[in-house]
C-alpha cells in the first residue's frame, strides 16, 4: 500500500509540475521549438530549474544500496545504441515537434486539453503496441 500511496503522490506532483510550467500546454511547448520563429524562452528556465534537481536525486540515490520502494535500481544497458532507440527517439522528436505533446504533458492535460490530447494518447498507446511487434535486435 506504500508503493502505491508513494507512486500517487510522485505522479500527482509530477502532474502539478508539468501543468504549472506550462509543459502541458502544447502551444507554448511549440512556441519553445520555434527558434526560427516567435521563439518563447520560458520552458528553458523550467528544464534549468529542473536540472540541479534531478542532480541532487541522482546524487542521493548513489548514497543508497535500494530506493526506498523497490527491491533495486533499474539501470538502463550502457552503450546499447542501437536502430530501435534512434528511431524511437526520432518518433518522439518528430511527434514533440508537431503536437506540441510528448507523454507526460499529454497524460496529465487529459482532463483539460481537449480531444487533441485524447488523440495524442490513443495514438500513443498505438505505437507502444505496434512497439512490441518489432523484434529486438540481438545483443
Amino acid at each position: 500500500m506504500a508503493r502505491i500511496l508513494a507512486a500517487l503522490a510522485a505522479g500527482t506532483l509530477f502532474g502539478a509540475g508539468l501543468i504549472l510550467s506550462g509543459m502541458a500546454n502544447p502551444a507554448k511547448v511549440l512556441a519553445f521549438l520555434d527558434v526560427a520563429g516567435d521563439w518563447d524562452p520560458s520552458l528553458a528556465f523550467v528544464m534549468g530549474g529542473a536540472i540541479p534537481v534531478a542532480a541532487l536525486g541522482f546524487a542521493l540515490g548513489r548514497q543508497r544500496t535500494a530506493p526506498l520502494c523497490a527491491e533495486g535500481f533499474a539501470q538502463p544497458p550502457r552503450g546499447l545504441v542501437d536502430a530501435r532507440l534512434i528511431g524511437g527517439a526520432v518518433l518522439f522528436g518528430l511527434g514533440w515537434g508537431l503536437a506540441g505533446f510528448c507523454p507526460g504533458p499529454a497524460l496529465a492535460s487529459l482532463g483539460f486539453a481537449g480531444w487533441q490530447a485524447w488523440l495524442f494518447v490513443a495514438a500513443m498507446l498505438g505505437g507502444m503496441g505496434l512497439f512490441r511487434l518489432i523484434p529486438e535486435t540481438p545483443r
